[in-house]
C-alpha cells in the first residue's frame, strides 16, 4: 500500500501496473446530490409538508419611466432560497465540503414570477445555485424588470411614484406566513431603512424606500425637479417677469404693443421647444402644463389689455368729450368743460379795412380755443387711459400673484430600501 499528502491523494488501486488518483470531493457529492434526484416534484418527502419560498429584493437602479405607455425599468438584485430535502449531505463524507454550487436546470426551483411583468429586460444568466449541507438553496441573480405601473404625472415634475412588484407562483398555491413564526409580511406591512451606498442615485430617480406586504413590494421613487426647473421653470418665470414689467412704458407709447407681441411670440416658441419634453398621457395633464396655458392665457390678457389703453389714449380722434360717468367713475377730481369765449364787439362803424382785421382776429380765436378745447379732450383721455392702466395692472398682477401662490411641489427625504417576503408553496 501507498499513498501520498494531499493536495492530490494516491490510492492502491492497480490500473495497467500503476497508481489511480483519487475523484474529487466536489465530483463525488455533485453525483451523489444529483444522480437519481427528480427535478420536476417538489423537494419534499411528505407532500403534506410547506415549502417556504423567501424572497430578497434589493433596487440597484431606476433605469427608465415611461409615462407615455406607463411602464417602470427597474434592475434589481434578487434571492430565493428555500430548503430542499434532497440535497442534504454529511460533510465529513465528503471531505468537510459544507457548500456546493449546482446548475440551476439540474434541481428544482419555485415557479415564482411578477404580475405585472410586460417584458422581458436584458437580465444576465445565472447558471448556477449555491447549496448548503443541510438543505438550504440559495438563488441569486440580477434582473432588469419591466413592469406596469400606475404613473400619476399630475405633479410633473415635483412627482412622486409607487409601482408595485408582486410575486406569485402560478402552478403552485400560496398562502400567507404567520408572523409568529418569523416570516415578513403577515397582515400588516414592513418598511426596512437601508444603505444608501448600493442604489445607483445619480440619475433622474431618486429611491425613497421600498414598503414591503404579503407577496408585494411597493417600490416609492421621486424625480429629481432640478433640471425641469431650470429649463422649464425658470424661463416661464422670467418672461412673466418681463410682462409685468411692461406695465411700466407709458400708454401714449406704441412701444409697448410691439413689446407685448415679442413676449407673446417669444413665448410660443419657448411652449414649442419644451413640448417634447413634458410627459405625454392619455389619462390626465400634468399641472405643469395647465400653467404654461395659464401664462399664455394671462400674456394674451395684458396684451388685450394695452390695445385697450392705447386705444382709449387715442380716443379724441374719434369721440370728442370724455362721458360723464368715465370722469365720474375713473378720475379722481372732474374736469370742467372749457367756457366759450365772448365774441369779439364789432363796432357798428368803421372803414371796411378794420372790418376785415376784425373778422380776421375772430377766425385766429376761435381756430385756437378750438385747438386748446382739442388738447384739454386729450389730456382727458390720457389722464383716463392712465388711472385704466394702474387699475388694470393692479388686477393683473393679483391674478398673476394669485395663481403662483398656488402652484407648489413638496419633497422629504427618505433612505432607500430593500425587504424581503416570505412566501408558502
Amino acid at each position: 500500500a501507498c499513498c501520498r499528502a494531499k493536495p492530490q491523494v494516491w490510492l492502491c488501486r492497480g490500473v495497467a501496473g500503476g497508481l489511480a488518483p483519487a475523484e474529487p470531493a466536489l465530483r463525488r457529492l455533485a453525483h451523489s446530490l444529483l444522480a437519481h434526484y427528480q427535478k420536476g416534484t417538489r423537494p419534499v418527502r411528505d407532500w403534506r409538508t410547506t415549502t417556504t419560498v423567501a424572497i430578497d429584493l434589493m433596487v440597484y437602479a431606476i433605469l427608465s419611466v415611461d409615462e407615455k405607455n406607463q411602464v417602470l425599468t427597474t434592475y434589481i438584485w434578487y434571492r430565493q432560497h428555500w430548503m430542499d430535502e434532497f440535497l442534504r449531505w454529511d460533510p465529513a463524507h465528503f471531505d468537510n465540503l459544507t457548500h456546493i454550487s449546482l446548475p440551476v436546470e439540474s434541481i428544482w426551483v419555485p415557479d415564482i414570477l411578477i404580475n405585472e411583468f410586460v417584458d422581458v429586460g436584458k437580465s444576465p444568466h445565472v447558471p448556477y445555485v449555491y447549496v448548503g449541507h443541510h438543505g438550504e438553496v440559495q438563488n441569486l441573480k440580477p434582473i432588469q424588470v419591466m413592469t406596469a405601473c400606475s404613473l400619476d404625472i399630475y405633479n410633473f415634475p415635483f412627482d412622486v411614484q409607487n409601482c408595485s412588484l408582486t410575486f406569485t407562483s402560478w402552478l403552485h398555491h400560496s398562502e400567507r406566513r404567520d408572523p409568529a413564526a418569523g416570516g415578513l409580511g403577515g397582515s400588516g406591512q414592513d418598511l426596512i431603512w437601508f444603505d444608501r451606498s448600493v442604489f445607483m442615485n445619480q440619475g433622474e430617480w431618486e429611491l425613497l424606500y421600498v414598503l414591503s406586504r404579503f407577496q408585494e413590494f411597493s417600490v416609492v421613487i421621486r424625480r429629481r425637479p432640478l433640471f425641469y426647473t431650470v429649463s422649464l421653470l425658470l424661463p416661464s418665470i422670467f418672461l412673466m417677469v418681463m410682462d409685468i414689467v411692461g406695465f411700466y412704458l407709458p400708454p401714449n407709447s406704441g412701444e409697448r404693443v410691439s413689446f407685448k407681441i415679442t413676449l407673446l411670440l417669444g413665448y410660443s416658441v419657448f411652449l414649442i421647444i419644451v413640448s417634447d419634453t413634458l410627459p405625454a398621457t392619455a389619462v390626465g395633464t400634468p399641472l405643469i402644463g395647465i400653467y404654461f396655458v395659464v401664462c399664455m392665457a394671462l400674456l394674451v390678457i395684458s396684451l388685450t389689455q394695452t390695445i385697450l389703453i392705447v386705444r382709449l389714449v387715442h380716443q379724441p380722434d374719434l369721440q370728442p368729450h370724455v362721458p360723464e360717468w368715465v370722469k365720474h367713475l375713473l378720475l379722481e377730481r372732474a374736469t370742467g368743460d372749457a367756457r366759450p369765449a365772448p365774441a369779439l364787439a364789432v363796432p357798428a362803424e368803421g372803414s371796411p379795412l378794420a372790418h376785415g382785421i376784425l373778422r380776421e382776429i375772430a377766425a385766429i380765436r376761435r381756430f385756437l380755443e378750438k385747438r386748446e378745447e382739442f388738447r384739454d379732450v386729450a389730456r382727458e383721455w390720457l389722464q383716463v387711459g392712465y388711472v385704466l392702466d394702474v387699475l388694470l395692472f393692479r388686477a393683473y398682477l393679483a391674478a398673476v400673484l394669485a395663481y403662483t401662490a398656488t402652484q407648489h411641489g413638496s419633497c422629504s427625504p427618505f433612505v432607500t430600501g430593500g425587504v424581503g417576503v416570505v412566501m408558502r408553496l
